[in-house]
This record gives structure tokens, sequence and C-alpha cells, in this order.
């Protein structure tokens, strides 16, 4: 019965043109993608900068006193 269902699901259409807008879609999605996971990394790096600069900090005050 479920090999049944799944055909009833699948569209493949003659006219390969129908395919134009989902591609289109696809790719807008994945330039997304990648912007935001560019943006995520220098985020990331710039908040292991901050905390690399505050443990220097952190270790540096006790001496001092």
């Amino acid at each position: 019965m479920a090999p049944l269902l799944i055909q009833f699901m699948l569209y493949f259409p003659e006219d390969k043109r129908e395919y134009i807008p989902s591609f289109i879609t696809l790719a807008i999605f994945f330039i997304i993608a990648l912007f935001v996971f560019r943006l995520i990394i220098k985020h990331s790096r710039k908040e292991a900068a901050k905390a690399e600069k505050l443990e220097r900090e952190l270790k540096q005050e006790p001496q001092k006193r």
C-alpha cells in the first residue's frame, strides 16, 4: 500500500519549464543560507576575540594586586 501512496505524491511534469521557478527559489534560499552562515561565522570570530581579550585581562588582574 505504501509504494502506491508514494506514487501519487510524486509529480514529474512533461514540460520541464515548470522546474524553473523551483530552481530559482532554491537558488535564492541557498544564497541566503550562505550569507547567514558567513554572518554567523563572522560574529562567532568577533565573540571569540572578545572572550580571549577578557581572559587575558582577567589573568593579568591578580598579578597587579
